[in-house]
């Protein structure tokens, strides 16, 4: 790996909560990109796993740096939507999976991160602005959850692989 490459790595890992470095061992960039939703820019997304190589079922930690403000509950709505798309869900437990983000999720503005740890252990772990959000504790909410833009039926493929590192 090149130094330039090795500083990029390094300022992006410093910009984590501390507590994703308990979670995500050797926690290294794996893929970036921005999300647009008709022509406007939602967030840019990093995604971080032990040595910068994702593996599912592992320890990662999903950033989202927002562009522009949106509602909290909006963005747990959305989340179940996309999780929807995916894959058939419950409906009790869709609706105990979205009272769980409205709970966590914040309003964010332009600048704000939220970032997403899926632990050893299948739990999810939030942060805003690195200071703890919330946790979920189920491993199937956590796998579908992130399934939102790592899964194989994401609704962004394209970004799914920058995200991934796949040319």
């Amino acid at each position: 790996m090149s130094i330039s490459l090795m500083s990029v790595s390094f300022a992006s890992n410093a910009a984590l909560p501390s507590p994703v470095y308990d979670s995500v061992p050797n926690a290294e960039v794996v893929g970036k990109d921005m999300f647009t939703y008709y022509l406007f820019d939602v967030y840019e997304a990093t995604l971080f796993a032990p040595k910068g190589e994702y593996e599912k079922g592992k320890p990662i930690a999903l950033t989202l740096k927002y562009q522009r403000s949106l509602d909290g509950k909006k963005i747990a709505e959305r989340s179940i939507d996309e999780m929807k798309k995916q894959a058939k869900l419950d409906s009790e437990k869709a609706k105990r999976w979205l009272q769980d983000m409205v709970d966590i999720f914040p309003d964010v503005k332009e600048g704000d991160v939220l970032t997403g740890v899926a632990t050893e252990e299948g739990n999810a772990l939030f942060y805003f602005n690195g200071e703890n959000a919330g946790e979920v504790k189920d491993p199937e909410f956590t796998q579908k959850f992130f399934d939102i833009w790592l899964g194989e039926n994401t609704s962004e493929p394209k970004f799914r692989r920058a995200l991934l590192g796949i040319k």
